[in-house]
Protein backbone atom coordinates (compact mmCIF):
# COMPACT_ATOMS: atom_id res chain seq x y z
CA UNK A 1 0.00 0.00 0.00
CA UNK A 2 2.82 2.38 0.79
CA UNK A 3 4.23 1.85 -2.71
CA UNK A 4 0.89 2.62 -4.32
CA UNK A 5 0.47 -0.90 -5.72
CA UNK A 6 -2.94 -1.19 -4.03
CA UNK A 7 -5.59 1.36 -4.94
CA UNK A 8 -7.95 3.04 -2.44
CA UNK A 9 -11.05 0.87 -2.10
CA UNK A 10 -9.30 -2.27 -3.44
CA UNK A 11 -10.46 -5.55 -1.90
CA UNK A 12 -7.76 -7.49 -0.02
CA UNK A 13 -7.48 -11.27 -0.17
CA UNK A 14 -8.93 -13.34 2.69
CA UNK A 15 -6.45 -13.86 5.50
CA UNK A 16 -6.08 -17.61 5.03
CA UNK A 17 -5.60 -17.20 1.28
CA UNK A 18 -2.91 -14.56 1.78
CA UNK A 19 -1.21 -16.67 4.47
CA UNK A 20 -1.07 -19.62 2.07
CA UNK A 21 0.26 -17.41 -0.73
CA UNK A 22 3.00 -15.96 1.49
CA UNK A 23 3.78 -19.19 3.32
CA UNK A 24 3.17 -17.74 6.78
CA UNK A 25 0.90 -18.57 9.71
CA UNK A 26 -2.68 -17.17 9.34
CA UNK A 27 -2.25 -15.55 12.76
CA UNK A 28 0.59 -13.45 11.33
CA UNK A 29 -1.66 -12.14 8.55
CA UNK A 30 -4.48 -11.54 11.04
CA UNK A 31 -2.14 -9.47 13.21
CA UNK A 32 -0.98 -7.46 10.18
CA UNK A 33 -4.57 -6.77 9.10
CA UNK A 34 -5.43 -5.73 12.64
CA UNK A 35 -2.53 -3.28 12.76
CA UNK A 36 -3.48 -1.79 9.39
CA UNK A 37 -7.09 -1.46 10.52
CA UNK A 38 -6.10 0.25 13.78
CA UNK A 39 -3.97 2.72 11.84
CA UNK A 40 -6.86 3.58 9.55
CA UNK A 41 -5.25 2.12 6.41
CA UNK A 42 -7.82 -0.62 5.77
CA UNK A 43 -11.39 -1.27 6.84
CA UNK A 44 -13.24 -4.53 7.44
CA UNK A 45 -16.93 -5.14 6.75
CA UNK A 46 -17.58 -8.62 8.15
CA UNK A 47 -18.11 -11.28 5.47
CA UNK A 48 -17.58 -8.69 2.75
CA UNK A 49 -13.92 -8.75 3.65
CA UNK A 50 -11.24 -6.10 4.11
CA UNK A 51 -10.30 -3.41 1.67
CA UNK A 52 -8.00 -0.39 1.45
CA UNK A 53 -9.79 2.66 2.82
CA UNK A 54 -11.09 4.99 0.11
CA UNK A 55 -9.25 7.79 1.91
CA UNK A 56 -6.52 6.27 4.11
CA UNK A 57 -5.90 8.11 7.38
CA UNK A 58 -2.35 8.85 6.31
CA UNK A 59 -3.67 10.88 3.37
CA UNK A 60 -5.05 13.99 5.06
CA UNK A 61 -7.66 16.28 3.58
CA UNK A 62 -5.06 19.03 3.44
CA UNK A 63 -4.21 17.60 0.03
CA UNK A 64 -7.27 19.54 -1.15
CA UNK A 65 -5.61 22.82 -0.14
CA UNK A 66 -5.53 25.46 -2.85
CA UNK A 67 -2.16 26.88 -3.91
CA UNK A 68 -2.82 30.62 -3.98
CA UNK A 69 -0.76 32.55 -6.56
CA UNK A 70 0.46 36.07 -5.87
CA UNK A 71 -2.22 38.67 -6.45
CA UNK A 72 -5.13 36.32 -5.69
CA UNK A 73 -7.35 37.02 -2.66
CA UNK A 74 -7.08 34.05 -0.30
CA UNK A 75 -10.52 33.22 1.10
CA UNK A 76 -9.73 29.53 1.51
CA UNK A 77 -7.64 29.28 4.67
CA UNK A 78 -10.20 29.45 7.48
CA UNK A 79 -7.96 31.85 9.41
CA UNK A 80 -9.22 34.73 11.56
CA UNK A 81 -8.52 38.31 10.56
CA UNK A 82 -5.13 39.26 12.09
CA UNK A 83 -6.41 42.83 12.49
CA UNK A 84 -9.07 41.54 14.92
CA UNK A 85 -6.63 39.55 17.07
CA UNK A 86 -5.57 41.27 20.30
CA UNK A 87 -1.86 41.88 21.07
CA UNK A 88 -0.20 39.09 23.08
CA UNK A 89 3.15 40.63 24.06
CA UNK A 90 2.09 42.30 27.29
CA UNK A 91 0.19 39.26 28.59
CA UNK A 92 3.16 36.97 27.97
CA UNK A 93 5.54 39.48 29.52
CA UNK A 94 3.48 39.55 32.71
CA UNK A 95 3.32 35.74 32.75
CA UNK A 96 7.05 35.42 32.13
CA UNK A 97 7.90 37.87 34.90
CA UNK A 98 5.80 35.84 37.33
CA UNK A 99 7.57 32.68 36.17
CA UNK A 100 10.94 34.31 36.81
CA UNK A 101 9.91 35.10 40.37
CA UNK A 102 8.42 31.65 41.05
CA UNK A 103 9.38 29.02 38.45
CA UNK A 104 6.91 26.18 37.91
CA UNK A 105 8.50 22.86 38.89
CA UNK A 106 7.53 19.21 38.56
CA UNK A 107 4.68 18.08 40.75
CA UNK A 108 2.70 21.31 40.77
CA UNK A 109 -0.97 21.63 39.81
CA UNK A 110 -1.49 21.11 36.08
CA UNK A 111 -4.09 23.87 35.78
CA UNK A 112 -3.59 27.41 37.05
CA UNK A 113 -6.15 27.98 39.84
CA UNK A 114 -7.17 31.41 38.51
CA UNK A 115 -7.60 30.04 35.00
CA UNK A 116 -9.77 27.21 36.29
CA UNK A 117 -11.86 29.70 38.30
CA UNK A 118 -12.51 32.01 35.34
CA UNK A 119 -13.15 29.16 32.91
CA UNK A 120 -15.50 27.44 35.34
CA UNK A 121 -17.48 30.66 35.92
CA UNK A 122 -17.87 31.26 32.17
CA UNK A 123 -18.93 27.68 31.53
CA UNK A 124 -21.50 27.72 34.31
CA UNK A 125 -22.88 31.04 33.02
CA UNK A 126 -23.42 29.33 29.66
CA UNK A 127 -25.24 26.37 31.16
CA UNK A 128 -22.43 23.80 31.08
CA UNK A 129 -22.71 21.56 34.17
CA UNK A 130 -20.18 21.94 36.97
CA UNK A 131 -17.26 19.67 36.18
CA UNK A 132 -13.44 19.51 36.31
CA UNK A 133 -11.35 21.80 34.08
CA UNK A 134 -8.51 20.42 31.94
CA UNK A 135 -6.20 22.41 29.65
CA UNK A 136 -5.10 21.01 26.27
CA UNK A 137 -3.05 22.19 23.29
CA UNK A 138 -6.01 23.22 21.17
CA UNK A 139 -9.41 21.77 20.32
CA UNK A 140 -8.18 18.91 18.16
CA UNK A 141 -5.80 17.78 20.89
CA UNK A 142 -8.74 17.71 23.31
CA UNK A 143 -11.00 15.79 20.92
CA UNK A 144 -8.28 13.23 20.20
CA UNK A 145 -7.62 12.67 23.89
CA UNK A 146 -11.30 12.21 24.71
CA UNK A 147 -11.88 9.75 21.86
CA UNK A 148 -8.78 7.77 22.82
CA UNK A 149 -9.85 7.74 26.48
CA UNK A 150 -13.11 5.92 25.76
CA UNK A 151 -13.04 4.16 22.38
CA UNK A 152 -11.14 1.27 20.84
CA UNK A 153 -10.14 0.71 17.20
CA UNK A 154 -13.11 -0.26 15.09
CA UNK A 155 -15.65 1.74 17.11
CA UNK A 156 -17.91 4.07 15.14
CA UNK A 157 -18.09 7.84 15.66
CA UNK A 158 -20.94 10.02 14.37
CA UNK A 159 -19.58 13.25 12.87
CA UNK A 160 -21.09 16.20 11.02
CA UNK A 161 -21.19 16.01 7.23
CA UNK A 162 -20.07 18.46 6.01
CA UNK A 163 -17.82 19.07 8.97
CA UNK A 164 -14.36 20.04 10.19
CA UNK A 165 -11.81 18.36 7.92
CA UNK A 166 -9.36 17.80 10.77
CA UNK A 167 -11.90 15.71 12.67
CA UNK A 168 -12.70 13.77 9.49
CA UNK A 169 -8.98 12.95 9.30
CA UNK A 170 -8.52 12.29 13.01
CA UNK A 171 -11.25 9.70 13.46
CA UNK A 172 -9.87 7.14 10.97
CA UNK A 173 -6.31 7.93 12.07
CA UNK A 174 -7.33 6.59 15.50
CA UNK A 175 -8.61 3.40 13.87
CA UNK A 176 -12.23 4.50 14.35
CA UNK A 177 -15.05 4.42 11.79
CA UNK A 178 -16.89 7.53 10.62
CA UNK A 179 -20.69 7.61 10.49
CA UNK A 180 -21.78 10.83 8.73
CA UNK A 181 -24.60 12.95 10.14
CA UNK A 182 -26.32 15.64 8.06
CA UNK A 183 -26.25 19.29 9.11
CA UNK A 184 -28.59 22.23 8.53
CA UNK A 185 -28.38 25.80 9.87
CA UNK A 186 -29.40 24.57 13.33
CA UNK A 187 -26.71 21.90 13.54
CA UNK A 188 -26.82 18.08 13.36
CA UNK A 189 -30.11 16.60 12.14
CA UNK A 190 -31.76 14.70 15.03
CA UNK A 191 -33.07 11.88 12.80
CA UNK A 192 -29.58 11.33 11.37
CA UNK A 193 -28.10 11.28 14.86
CA UNK A 194 -30.73 8.81 16.02
CA UNK A 195 -30.02 6.51 13.06
CA UNK A 196 -26.26 6.69 13.66
CA UNK A 197 -26.55 5.88 17.37
CA UNK A 198 -29.12 3.13 16.78
CA UNK A 199 -26.75 1.60 14.23
CA UNK A 200 -24.03 1.39 16.86
CA UNK A 201 -22.05 4.65 16.83
CA UNK A 202 -20.45 4.95 20.26
CA UNK A 203 -19.60 8.65 20.09
CA UNK A 204 -21.01 11.88 18.65
CA UNK A 205 -18.91 14.95 17.83
CA UNK A 206 -20.87 18.18 17.35
CA UNK A 207 -20.07 21.87 16.89
CA UNK A 208 -22.07 24.26 19.06
CA UNK A 209 -21.63 27.45 17.01
CA UNK A 210 -19.69 28.69 13.96
CA UNK A 211 -19.69 25.18 12.50
CA UNK A 212 -16.95 24.65 9.97
CA UNK A 213 -17.72 24.87 7.06
CA UNK A 214 -21.44 25.74 7.11
CA UNK A 215 -21.68 28.25 9.96
CA UNK A 216 -24.43 26.24 11.67
CA UNK A 217 -25.31 27.00 15.28
CA UNK A 218 -27.39 24.81 17.59
CA UNK A 219 -30.52 26.68 18.70
CA UNK A 220 -32.78 26.01 21.67
CA UNK A 221 -35.26 23.80 19.80
CA UNK A 222 -32.52 21.75 18.13
CA UNK A 223 -30.74 21.31 21.46
CA UNK A 224 -33.93 19.91 23.00
CA UNK A 225 -34.39 17.52 20.09
CA UNK A 226 -30.79 16.30 20.25
CA UNK A 227 -31.00 15.84 24.02
CA UNK A 228 -34.11 13.72 23.52
CA UNK A 229 -32.20 11.51 21.09
CA UNK A 230 -29.23 11.24 23.43
CA UNK A 231 -31.53 10.34 26.33
CA UNK A 232 -32.34 7.17 24.38
CA UNK A 233 -28.61 6.42 24.09
CA UNK A 234 -27.11 7.40 27.47
CA UNK A 235 -23.94 5.40 26.83
CA UNK A 236 -22.92 7.68 23.94
CA UNK A 237 -19.68 9.61 24.33
CA UNK A 238 -20.67 13.20 23.56
CA UNK A 239 -18.02 15.73 22.46
CA UNK A 240 -18.98 19.38 21.89
CA UNK A 241 -16.68 21.82 20.14
CA UNK A 242 -17.37 25.48 20.98
CA UNK A 243 -14.47 26.99 19.03
CA UNK A 244 -16.71 29.97 18.19
CA UNK A 245 -16.64 31.19 21.80
CA UNK A 246 -15.73 34.90 21.98
CA UNK A 247 -16.28 35.49 18.23
CA UNK A 248 -19.97 34.57 17.97
CA UNK A 249 -22.85 36.53 19.46
CA UNK A 250 -25.42 33.71 19.35
CA UNK A 251 -26.53 32.19 22.65
CA UNK A 252 -24.95 28.85 23.51
CA UNK A 253 -27.31 25.89 23.95
CA UNK A 254 -25.04 23.12 25.27
CA UNK A 255 -25.84 19.43 25.22
CA UNK A 256 -23.32 18.71 27.99
CA UNK A 257 -24.58 16.30 30.62
CA UNK A 258 -27.08 14.61 28.30
CA UNK A 259 -25.07 11.37 28.47
CA UNK A 260 -22.95 9.63 31.10
CA UNK A 261 -19.68 10.51 29.44
CA UNK A 262 -19.27 13.89 27.79
CA UNK A 263 -16.70 16.56 27.03
CA UNK A 264 -17.07 20.25 26.19
CA UNK A 265 -14.15 21.98 24.46
CA UNK A 266 -13.37 25.68 24.05
CA UNK A 267 -10.42 26.72 21.91
CA UNK A 268 -8.98 30.23 21.90
CA UNK A 269 -7.60 29.92 18.34
CA UNK A 270 -10.20 32.06 16.56
CA UNK A 271 -10.26 34.78 19.20
CA UNK A 272 -6.57 35.11 20.11
CA UNK A 273 -4.79 33.38 17.22
CA UNK A 274 -4.14 29.77 16.12
CA UNK A 275 -0.55 29.80 17.42
CA UNK A 276 -1.72 30.13 21.02
CA UNK A 277 -2.47 26.37 20.89
CA UNK A 278 -4.77 26.50 23.88
CA UNK A 279 -8.16 25.03 24.78
CA UNK A 280 -10.20 24.46 27.90
CA UNK A 281 -11.79 21.05 28.27
CA UNK A 282 -14.42 20.11 30.81
CA UNK A 283 -16.43 16.94 31.15
CA UNK A 284 -17.68 14.24 33.46
CA UNK A 285 -15.27 13.19 36.20
CA UNK A 286 -14.26 9.92 34.52
CA UNK A 287 -13.50 11.58 31.17
CA UNK A 288 -11.54 14.43 32.75
CA UNK A 289 -9.53 12.00 34.88
CA UNK A 290 -8.68 9.76 31.93
CA UNK A 291 -7.59 12.70 29.78
CA UNK A 292 -5.38 14.13 32.52
CA UNK A 293 -3.96 10.72 33.32
CA UNK A 294 -2.89 10.12 29.72
CA UNK A 295 -1.66 13.69 29.38
CA UNK A 296 0.50 13.14 32.44
CA UNK A 297 2.34 10.35 30.62
CA UNK A 298 2.99 12.46 27.52
CA UNK A 299 3.48 16.23 27.59
CA UNK A 300 2.66 16.35 31.31
CA UNK A 301 0.82 19.66 31.18
CA UNK A 302 0.26 22.73 29.05
CA UNK A 303 2.86 25.37 29.91
CA UNK A 304 1.92 27.53 32.87
CA UNK A 305 3.52 30.41 31.00
CA UNK A 306 0.78 30.04 28.38
CA UNK A 307 -1.92 29.48 31.00
CA UNK A 308 -0.95 32.61 32.91
CA UNK A 309 -0.79 34.61 29.69
CA UNK A 310 -4.32 33.45 28.86
CA UNK A 311 -5.51 34.57 32.29
CA UNK A 312 -4.02 38.01 31.56
CA UNK A 313 -5.74 38.08 28.17
CA UNK A 314 -9.08 37.12 29.68
CA UNK A 315 -8.75 39.62 32.51
CA UNK A 316 -7.18 42.51 30.63
CA UNK A 317 -10.07 43.27 28.30
CA UNK A 318 -7.85 43.41 25.21
CA UNK A 319 -10.43 41.47 23.17
CA UNK A 320 -13.69 43.16 22.17
CA UNK A 321 -15.69 39.96 21.70
CA UNK A 322 -18.88 41.76 20.73
CA UNK A 323 -17.02 43.91 18.23
CA UNK A 324 -15.26 40.92 16.67
CA UNK A 325 -18.52 38.95 16.41
CA UNK A 326 -20.23 41.95 14.82
CA UNK A 327 -17.39 42.43 12.31
CA UNK A 328 -17.50 38.82 11.18
CA UNK A 329 -21.29 38.99 11.08
CA UNK A 330 -21.32 42.04 8.80
CA UNK A 331 -18.87 40.41 6.37
CA UNK A 332 -20.74 37.12 6.37
CA UNK A 333 -24.18 38.69 5.96
CA UNK A 334 -22.96 41.04 3.22
CA UNK A 335 -21.71 38.14 1.12
CA UNK A 336 -24.81 35.99 1.63
CA UNK A 337 -27.04 38.92 0.69
CA UNK A 338 -24.93 39.74 -2.38
CA UNK A 339 -25.02 36.11 -3.50
CA UNK A 340 -28.79 36.02 -3.02
CA UNK A 341 -29.13 39.05 -5.33
CA UNK A 342 -27.50 36.95 -8.03
CA UNK A 343 -29.68 33.92 -7.30
CA UNK A 344 -26.90 31.96 -5.59
CA UNK A 345 -27.94 30.07 -2.46
CA UNK A 346 -25.52 30.10 0.49
CA UNK A 347 -25.52 29.38 4.19
CA UNK A 348 -23.57 30.91 7.06
CA UNK A 349 -25.51 31.52 10.27
CA UNK A 350 -22.48 32.20 12.45
CA UNK A 351 -18.69 32.36 12.45
CA UNK A 352 -16.36 33.32 9.63
CA UNK A 353 -17.30 30.92 6.82
CA UNK A 354 -19.96 30.77 4.12
CA UNK A 355 -20.90 27.49 2.42
CA UNK A 356 -22.03 27.63 -1.21
CA UNK A 357 -23.50 24.48 -2.83
CA UNK A 358 -22.06 23.98 -6.33
CA UNK A 359 -22.44 21.30 -9.01
CA UNK A 360 -18.69 20.91 -9.67
CA UNK A 361 -16.19 21.86 -6.96
CA UNK A 362 -13.07 21.47 -9.06
CA UNK A 363 -14.37 23.62 -11.89
CA UNK A 364 -15.70 26.34 -9.58
CA UNK A 365 -12.48 26.53 -7.56
CA UNK A 366 -10.34 26.70 -10.71
CA UNK A 367 -12.47 29.35 -12.42
CA UNK A 368 -12.68 31.51 -9.31
CA UNK A 369 -8.91 31.23 -8.92
CA UNK A 370 -8.55 32.49 -12.48
CA UNK A 371 -10.87 35.37 -11.58
CA UNK A 372 -8.68 36.32 -8.62
CA UNK A 373 -10.45 34.59 -5.72
CA UNK A 374 -9.23 31.49 -3.85
CA UNK A 375 -11.92 29.43 -2.08
CA UNK A 376 -11.73 26.02 -0.43
CA UNK A 377 -13.14 22.94 -2.21
CA UNK A 378 -15.86 21.22 -0.23
CA UNK A 379 -14.11 17.85 -0.56
CA UNK A 380 -12.00 18.89 2.42
CA UNK A 381 -15.09 18.94 4.61
CA UNK A 382 -17.54 16.31 3.42
CA UNK A 383 -18.10 12.58 3.15
CA UNK A 384 -21.45 12.00 1.46
CA UNK A 385 -22.87 15.52 1.53
CA UNK A 386 -23.53 17.37 -1.71
CA UNK A 387 -20.64 19.33 -3.30
CA UNK A 388 -19.91 22.88 -2.22
CA UNK A 389 -17.18 25.43 -1.63
CA UNK A 390 -16.24 27.19 1.59
CA UNK A 391 -15.54 30.91 1.52
CA UNK A 392 -13.78 32.38 4.55
CA UNK A 393 -15.06 35.94 5.01
CA UNK A 394 -12.82 36.94 7.92
CA UNK A 395 -10.83 39.39 5.78
CA UNK A 396 -13.51 40.17 3.20
CA UNK A 397 -14.70 43.76 3.53
CA UNK A 398 -18.47 44.27 3.13
CA UNK A 399 -17.88 46.56 0.15
CA UNK A 400 -16.07 43.69 -1.62
CA UNK A 401 -19.00 41.30 -1.27
CA UNK A 402 -20.68 42.45 -4.47
CA UNK A 403 -17.60 41.88 -6.62
CA UNK A 404 -17.05 38.40 -5.17
CA UNK A 405 -20.73 37.51 -5.53
CA UNK A 406 -20.66 38.45 -9.20
CA UNK A 407 -17.62 36.25 -9.73
CA UNK A 408 -19.25 33.32 -7.93
CA UNK A 409 -22.51 33.75 -9.85
CA UNK A 410 -20.64 33.83 -13.15
CA UNK A 411 -19.14 30.38 -12.51
CA UNK A 412 -21.90 28.77 -10.45
CA UNK A 413 -25.10 30.22 -11.86
CA UNK A 414 -28.36 30.41 -9.88
CA UNK A 415 -28.43 27.58 -7.36
CA UNK A 416 -31.22 25.43 -5.97
CA UNK A 417 -33.14 26.34 -2.86
CA UNK A 418 -31.12 25.08 0.11
CA UNK A 419 -32.45 22.03 1.87
CA UNK A 420 -31.08 20.10 4.82
CA UNK A 421 -27.65 18.74 3.86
Amino acid sequence: MGSGALEPGQLLPPMRELASRLGVNPNTVAAAYRTLRERGVIETAGRRGSRVRAKPATTGRERFRVDVPAGVRDLSSGNPDPALLPPLAEAFAVAAARGDRAPVLYGEARVEPELARIARAELEADGVPESPVVVTSGALDAIERVLAAHLKPGDAVAVEDPGWGSVLDLVPALGLRIVPVGVDDEGPLPDDVARALTAGARALVVTCRAQNPTGAAIGAARARALKAVLAEHPGTLLIEDDHGHRIVDLTLHPLAGATRHWAFVRSEAKAYGPDLRFAVLTGDAVTADRVQGRQRLGPGWVSHLVQRAVVELWSGGSLDSAGVAAAYGRRRDALIAALAEHGVAARGRSGMNVWVPVPDETGVVARLLHAGWAVAPGARFRIGAAPGVRITVSRLLPEEAGELARAVASVVGPGPVLRDV
